[in-house]
């Protein structure tokens, strides 16, 4: 049936971080002790409270459709927190919720996109942007990066032409653990108001921060929030990521689009999730202050013991740790450090940057302590 398939999905690749946590599932399946650390999403449970306000909403009988954009509940709750924590003003008419960040980003590729439209996405970056940006029937350009691992300004200003539509910024970003000061944030807003373009400011990990401050690329000012399509969610926030709520903030018009597609698609976020996400944004904003003192915790494990042989990125944000191998082949290693030592990390081809691995520690510290003691074991037999 290969030749019933579209063009379009014949050209897409799977999500390498999930083709290894399924690898991962069948070598534990065959007794193998494989320590993860390429997941991609926090190793806590949610919040009893949180999870709670889900039951009761179930036996309340609040498990019908809602409205395509969520609750007015729900957008109200996420136009307080954006007003409280982000000093941005959005009336509940401007979001939309739907199922997950990654749904929020694809709705506005699609909202935005016409064909042959150029997404500018700055490298090192998430797996999915550049597969979305096609399916969306955009063509994704990317940016490279400077010296750390933030976006090459200059570089940035060359790629710029009549078909850029959007550039795509994540901050604190996937897969290096950067975060931009509101001083770099102003450079990039400067440009993307001078060339009319749009911004979608995916800020998923915005409270998985280490001694720094996020800043959403929106609190510019009012022409740079206009152009800005801010995505957020509870999955990273709240250890959420099973309860699929995500959501944008953004222009009225584009809102109103994005609206639309939904729609015709899911129809709506799921009912019980959006109740949870309420009681979650609400009453638990601070909750995961201590699940970024455990990561921090982890992340200065990792930076005190990891191999001298290996050289990495220093992460302010997220839960990821970047290493560079040099010249290697990340998918080779990344291969070989699975079979042989039983340890599973994401392949740095994988987020456009050939040559490094990225690590999650998003897990105990037991497992990070095993993880890194095989690591440093590899790298003196073979890097």
């Amino acid at each position: 049936m290969r030749d019933k398939l579209s063009d379009r999905v014949l050209k897409l690749k799977g999500s390498a971080t999930l083709g290894i946590n399924s690898k991962v599932k069948e070598l534990k399946r065959k007794g193998i002790d494989v320590i993860n650390l390429s997941v991609g999403e926090p190793d806590f449970d949610t919040p009893i409270p949180i999870k709670e306000e889900a039951i009761s909403g179930i036996r309340e009988g609040f498990t019908k459709y809602t409205e395509p954009e969520g609750t007015f509940e729900l957008r109200e709750v996420i136009c307080e927190k954006l007003l409280r924590e982000n000093s941005l003003s959005y009336t509940p008419e401007q979001i939309v919720v739907s199922n997950g960040a990654k749904h929020s980003i694809f709705n506005t590729l699609l909202a935005t996109l016409n064909p042959g439209d150029e997404v500018i996405i700055p490298a090192p970056y998430w797996v999915s942007y550049p597969a979305m940006v096609k399916i969306a029937g955009g063509k994704p350009v990317f940016c490279k990066w400077n010296d750390e691992f933030k976006i090459d300004i200059d570089h940035l200003k060359s790629l710029i032409n009549k078909r850029t539509k959007l550039i795509i910024l994540n901050s604190p970003c996937n897969p290096t653990g950067i975060v931009y000061t509101r001083k770099e944030l102003e450079e990039i807003a400067e440009i993307i108001v001078e060339n009319n373009i749009l911004c979608i400011s995916d800020e998923i990990y915005e409270k998985i921060v280490y001694d720094v401050e996020h800043v959403s690329i929106a609190s510019i000012d009012e022409e740079v929030k206009r152009r800005t399509i801010l995505v957020n969610g509870v999955s990273k926030a709240f250890a959420m990521t099973g309860w699929r709520i995500g959501y944008i903030a953004a222009d009225i018009e584009i809102s109103k689009a994005v609206k639309k597609i939904q729609s015709h698609t899911t129809s709506c976020p799921s009912s019980v999730s959006q109740k949870a996400a309420i009681s979650a944004i609400k009453w638990y904003s601070d909750i995961s202050k201590i699940m970024v003192e455990k990561f921090k915790r982890r992340r200065d494990y990792i930076i005190r013991n990891i191999s001298e042989k290996i050289p990495y990125l220093q992460p302010q944000g997220t839960f990821y740790i970047f290493l560079n191998i040099g010249n290697s082949d990340s998918e080779k290693v990344a291969k070989k450090l699975l079979e042989e030592k039983h340890v599973a990390v994401v392949p740095g081809k994988d987020f456009g940057a050939e040559g490094f691995l990225r690590v999650s520690f998003a897990t105990d510290i037991e497992n990070i302590k095993e993880g890194i003691k095989r690591i440093n074991e590899f790298a003196e037999e073979n890097l």
